[in-house]
């Protein structure tokens, strides 16, 4: 299938290069679902009672991709999707995910992906999902994603979001319940600029023995933007977790980093850190040096920062 020139761009922000129509994916675009792919292991089929997919990825799925991309462009949609995952034991896939909302309108549009992993026992799962908001129009741009991931005995799972840039208002949930043995990897990378708004709430309950989580938050915020990040690790068995929050604070920003640990087991072992500051002045003129201006050089800084 075609798509027109803004779906295109969008498409090659929020999906990146690896995106083509083939293999196992799945489109949506303004509210449906604009086409899709099955592999012999991968099957995607559409929901009969409300909007979203069913992806069933079975053991036989070893290195394979799936990509779900969405794009708005529709001033003053709201879409809600609900996209349920299942994972079969042993299997090995690599999801990529993102939406982007060109908004030419002066009407809010808004998109709210609803994600559920069901991943089984022993199953490698690497769920990347980006965010992206463009358009000269007034109206905002709305980003509400929730991930739901239910981790069966020594599950992984790496996840890693990040939001690029344009994206007005996002609240972001992210709920984890890890079995024995499971292992939870998640990175989010957040820019915000201007007045821009954003919270993310992670609640990750280690309800086995032996399960692990590693918690990073990296984000940049500049303008008179606002950033909130809460993440709470839960041991309820013998288990390790860690949480680290970085930030970096740019003109009149700010930043609220709310690390919380909550342990009910003997064995449990939780870190949190976290650490908000500007940019370092030395290596502002280290970079000025080289040649750079200063803006120039902030952006080599918060470019490396955010990977």
């Amino acid at each position: 299938m075609a798509f027109d020139k803004i779906t295109e761009k969008v498409l090659g922000i929020i999906a990146g290069e690896g995106f083509k129509q083939e293999g196992a994916y799945n489109v949506r675009y303004n509210g449906t679902a604009l086409c899709h792919g099955d592999t012999e292991h991968i099957k995607i089929k559409r929901k009969q009672d409300t909007q979203g997919i069913d992806v069933y990825i079975s053991a036989e799925v070893q290195g394979e991709q799936v990509h779900i991309p969405v794009v708005v462009s529709a001033s003053g949609m709201t879409d809600v999707v609900y996209n349920d995952f299942y994972i079969a034991g042993g299997a090995d896939v690599h999801i990529i995910a993102g939406c982007g909302i060109h908004n030419a309108g002066c009407n809010d549009t808004r998109h709210d992906g609803i994600h559920t992993f069901h991943v089984g026992p022993g199953a490698n799962v690497k769920y990347e999902e980006k965010h992206y908001g463009e358009g000269e129009g007034t109206g905002a741009k709305i980003l509400n994603p929730v991930t739901r991931i239910l981790l069966e005995e020594d599950a992984v799972f790496t996840l890693e979001t990040t939001q690029i840039e344009g994206v007005d208002s996002t609240k972001r949930e992210t709920e984890v319940v890890l079995g024995a043995g499971a292992k939870l990897f998640a990175t989010e990378k957040l820019m915000t600029h201007d007045r821009q708004e954003a919270v993310s709430n992670v609640d990750v309950v280690l309800e086995g023995d032996g399960s692990s989580a590693q918690i990073i938050s990296r984000s940049v915020a500049k303008g008179e933007s606002v950033q909130t990040f809460h993440p709470r690790a839960i041991g309820k068995a013998g288990c390790h977790a860690h949480i680290q929050c970085d930030s970096i604070l740019m003109e009149q920003a700010r930043v609220v980093s709310i690390p919380e640990i909550d342990a009910s087991h003997l064995d449990a072992a939780i870190v949190h850190e976290a650490a908000i500051g500007r940019i370092n002045n030395d290596q502002l003129m280290k970079l000025r040096t080289l040649g750079l201006t200063e803006e120039e050089a902030e952006g080599v800084i918060v470019e490396a920062f955010l990977n």
